[in-house]
């Protein structure tokens, strides 16, 4: 849509931008030149206009001074909101004689923020003429008129020009023709035609120019054509050619593109961005309703003071807001309260007594309505509170397997978990991930704790957090991350774990950016302790628990790089006399029993081949499962396996391991871990075999002295155990396998 703006309009919007910003103009250049008034985008001297199509040459020798466009060379008659106007000299064109010649000129605005008006015409005076105009604007055009006389004494010798808007109607010796808007490239033409009426020419002369649409009719005398000198005076030029209108616009795009690229976009503050045409590609700025100043010129334009004018009723209140203002009558009246409304009508008193009983009553009414309300959905907050903890006490009992297993979890206060976290703050966050937001806090007694806070979960997400809680209730082992607690009294469960705050093995292992190395010895140490967990919860007790999910991101480090085996959220408590667990197939790619994948049967030699994965991990310090090598070697299973029956080891194990440890070391540890991702799980060790093995390989590298240490601790403690997994829903759905990139690097959980 086209910005229409009348000069008056413009004249109002400089007066009232110099009133309430104080400038037009860009701070320390000139606001006029001469009698014109200059404003921002358009600018005098260095540096005080927005592009070089706005800058304006101030030519002192006149008196007053002149405003020159410096691109155009064109005296500047004034400038509006959306045009300017220029005497255009280069446009007239010249007389001819009898020999018929052509005159012609051309002018391009391409390069330029400048097009043509379609409030300028194409006029022609003389008689037995043509006048042609071809040009450019949003499409290619054409068009003309012809000047003609009946006679040299035609309408007594006086010529006449249409006065119609248009431009079409009929005239004498003079015609005219528009032109388009958005004319950027303009060819006008003069041509004698007076042989396809008449023998001879009646006048000499002839002339044409572009200029602004003028309604009145400016006369002269046809005989006047006989003397070229008539025409091209200065004072002829300056009293009947008015002058050109050309339109000015910002951009290249209309408003809906440029207003999504702010570093060309030149509206400021509080304005409104106006297509140029719906045709043409550009835009103009505007001040948004009830503000004024120059859009172009930083900040943009300024909250205008309606009540300046007093708009309201003498008996209103009048008060400004940002871009509009508003009206209040007064105690005792009643009305809208403007000048040109309703006004302000003053109330009878027992009208005011009515009216301030009405709103008391009012008032109560609803004050009572939000107290009930308020009391209502804090009782049904309470309700829904005391339904949620008596429901997740309930799955607990259902769930536990030995008696008494909610007395030994600690409940925790809501309000103290709340003020341990600072209220959940975003600042205390440690991990987020698909189960719920791990946050670091500390408890009143100055413990530092990680708390799970778990999102809305669903039956299956609610098996395995209350399978968590029980098992992780009955272990206490040095190796195994322990339960703290837990707070039912939520919207959702709450878990409370010791803080374990040097992250994952998985990250230790493969984040190149890490700040300490492994070691061999560290290597040696973290595969024993991990062994040593897994044949506890085994084989350690009466009740075997199957962890199967053993993963490196699964494996947390305290600040002194201890083992501390997490995630039990889907463990399973196995009967003594169960060889194995049919369960739908769950795990993580790359850590996954072939065997368990086929058959669909969990056996605690599934625990074993996982461990196997993970200590391969340790040798070799790849990942379970490279996407940078080629399809047949993406996985560290097999690629280790490869190795071990081609007799080249050397090729996988890790620069560290090769240097540090001892030859016949790492080989007696590589051929352990071959045994373990053996693809049939009876050839495989137990982990009380594999822990056995991995700690007298250890015992034999350390000096005696802290042998004798590292032997009175290595005993086996006796829990029952659990078994976790990780969903990850394979095509056909009936396996699920989590990804290899799942990492925990705080507590147990599913956080990344």
């Amino acid at each position: 849509m086209l910005l229409q703006l009348s000069l008056l309009h413009f004249t109002i919007l400089l007066l009232s931008t110099t009133s309430s910003s104080g400038s037009i103009a860009k701070p320390g250049c000139p606001e006029r030149c001469g009698t014109l008034s200059i404003p921002y985008p358009f600018g005098v001297g260095s540096g005080c206009s927005m592009e070089r199509s706005f800058d304006i040459n101030c030519n002192a020798s006149y008196d007053p001074p002149k405003p020159f466009l410096s691109i155009l060379n064109a005296e500047i008659i004034g400038i509006n909101p959306t045009n300017i106007r220029i005497n255009f000299p280069n446009l007239a064109l010249s007389s001819y004689g009898q020999n018929g010649s052509i005159f012609s000129v051309i002018y391009r605005l391409s390069s330029t923020r400048y097009m043509f008006s379609d409030q300028n015409w194409l006029t022609a005076i003389g008689c037995d003429d043509m006048a042609a105009v071809t040009g450019q604007a949003n499409r290619s055009f054409s068009g003309g008129c012809v000047s003609y006389c009946q006679s040299a004494d035609d309408s007594g010798g006086v010529a006449s020009c249409p006065d119609d808007t248009n431009g079409f109607g009929l005239g004498t010796g003079c015609c005219r023709t528009p032109i388009p808007k958005g004319t950027t490239n303009l060819f006008v033409n003069l041509t004698d035609v007076h042989r396809n009426w008449r023998a001879n020419k009646l006048f000499s002369t002839s002339y044409a120019f572009v200029g602004e649409k003028v309604t009145s009719n400016f006369s002269y005398r046809l005989n006047d054509l006989n003397n070229a000198t008539i025409f091209f005076s200065d004072n002829w030029a300056a009293k009947n050619t008015p002058p050109v209108l050309l339109d000015w616009k910002m951009g290249s795009e209309n408003c809906d593109k440029s207003t999504r690229n702010p570093t060309t976009y030149v509206c400021q503050g509080n304005t409104d961005c106006v297509d140029f045409d719906t045709n043409i590609e550009g835009y103009l700025c505007n001040c948004s309703k009830g503000y004024e100043g120059n859009p172009y010129l930083d900040p943009g334009c300024q909250d205008v003071d309606e009540c300046a004018d007093s708009p309201c009723d003498p008996n209103a209140v009048c008060t400004n807001l940002p871009g509009s203002f508003n009206c209040s009558c007064r105690k005792g009246y009643s009305g809208d309260g403007m000048k040109d409304g309703t006004g302000c009508t003053r109330l009878p008193p027992s009208t005011i007594i009515n009216v301030a009983i009405g709103l008391g009553v009012g008032l109560g009414f609803i004050l009572v309505l939000a107290i009930c309300f308020y009391l209502y959905k804090v009782m049904q907050k309470r309700k829904k509170r005391i339904d949620k903890e008596k429901f997740f006490e309930h799955l607990l009992l259902q769930h536990q397997t030995n008696e008494g297993t909610l007395e030994r979890t600690k409940l925790f206060p809501a309000k103290e978990l709340e003020k341990a976290t600072d209220n959940f703050n975003v600042s205390r966050i440690l991990g987020q991930g698909g189960q719920g937001t791990v946050y670091k806090g500390m408890l009143s007694d100055g413990m530092i704790v990680a708390i799970k806070k778990l999102k809305l979960v669903d039956e299956d997400q609610l098996e395995q957090l209350i399978n968590e809680v029980v098992i992780l209730s009955q272990i206490n082992h040095r190796h195994v991350v322990k339960l703290l607690g837990c707070c039912l009294a939520t919207e959702v469960p709450l878990l409370v774990y010791e803080f374990v705050s040097n992250g994952t093995l998985f990250e230790l292992i493969h984040n190149p950016n890490a700040d300490i190395s492994l070691s061999w010895n560290m290597r040696l140490k973290i595969a024993s302790d991990i062994a040593g967990a897994l044949a506890y919860l085994h084989s350690a007790s009466s009740v075997p628990i199957y962890h199967r999910d053993i993963k490196s991101s699964n494996i947390l480090l305290d600040e002194k790089y201890v083992v501390k085996v997490s995630d039990f959220g889907t463990s399973k408590v196995v009967a003594v006399d169960q060889t194995h667990l049919t369960t739908m197939v769950k795990g993580t790619f790359g850590y996954l029993d072939p065997e368990y994948f086929q058959t669909s049967q969990f056996t605690d030699k599934s625990d074993v081949y996982s461990f196997g994965v993970v200590l391969v991990e340790l040798l070799t310090g790849r990942r379970p499962i490279s996407t940078d090598t080629t399809e047949g070697d993406r996985n560290l299973a097999s690629r280790f396996l490869a190795s071990m029956e081609a007799g080249d080891l050397d090729t996988v194990l890790d620069a560290r391991v090769s240097e540090e440890g001892g030859r016949e070391a790492v080989i007696t540890i590589a051929r352990l871990a071959q045994r373990c991702l053996n693809h049939k799980g009876k050839m495989r060790p137990t982990m009380r075999e594999v822990a056995t093995e991995l700690e007298s390989i250890r015992m034999s590298q350390m000096p005696s002295t802290a042998r004798n240490e590292a032997e009175e601790t290595s005993v086996y403690e006796v829990k029952p155990m659990l078994i976790s997994d990780i969903d990850y829903t394979w095509a056909s759905g009936k396996s699920e396998i989590s990804s290899p990139s799942d990492t925990r690097p705080f507590i147990p959980d599913d956080i990344v």
